[in-house]
């Protein structure tokens, strides 16, 4: 089975491999390729984070001719407590509805989503936070903002488990 990855983040890549690899005992061939999410580059709700998501999938279903595609999208939520750090994943096959999961959510501090408001994206706001580069490829803000109890790519691999197992699902109901 070949799974497309749309993305070449290393967080993403290693969260896909890692909740396929726990859940299906079949030989699998990922192919990862720099896909675009068609909505901002700093989604601030649900329904873009989702179709950002769905988009990634899409686009990297046809480029690498796989049979699944995967994508995975960061965004944020703004509600009456603040704004939220959240995750959306989308899974995509031909001629069948997207397969969509969500993750863990965190409060952001107010001077993180402050600069969002005013319109910068996290991963260059996260980066200057911790005087750091690569952020996004690593720990994340989840990583940074939960002292490392659950990084990046932990809650995104969460989120392909939820993804997988749907599929998973839907396989044995046709």
């Amino acid at each position: 089975m070949i799974v497309g990855i749309g993305t070449k983040n290393k967080a993403k890549i290693a969260a896909v491999q890692g909740g396929f690899s726990e859940l299906l005992k079949e030989e699998i061939q990922y192919e990862s390729f720099k896909t675009e999410s068609g909505v901002s580059e700093q989604p601030f709700s649900d329904e873009e984070t989702i179709q950002g998501a769905i988009n990634r999938a899409a686009a990297v279903l046809e480029m690498s001719g796989g049979h699944i595609g995967i994508g995975l999208e960061g965004g944020v939520v703004q509600t009456g407590y603040g704004l939220f750090l959240c995750n959306w994943g989308a899974l995509v096959e031909k001629g069948k509805h997207p397969i969509i999961a969500g993750g863990a959510r965190i409060l952001l501090p107010d001077s993180i989503a402050k600069r969002l408001a005013e319109g910068e994206e996290l991963g260059p706001v996260m980066d200057d936070y911790c005087q750091s580069e690569g952020i996004r490829h690593h720990e994340g803000a989840m990583g940074i903002f939960t002292n490392g109890a659950v990084n990046r790519d932990e809650m995104f691999k969460h989120t392909v488990k939820l993804l997988v197992g749907q599929w998973e699902f839907r396989r044995t109901e046709s």
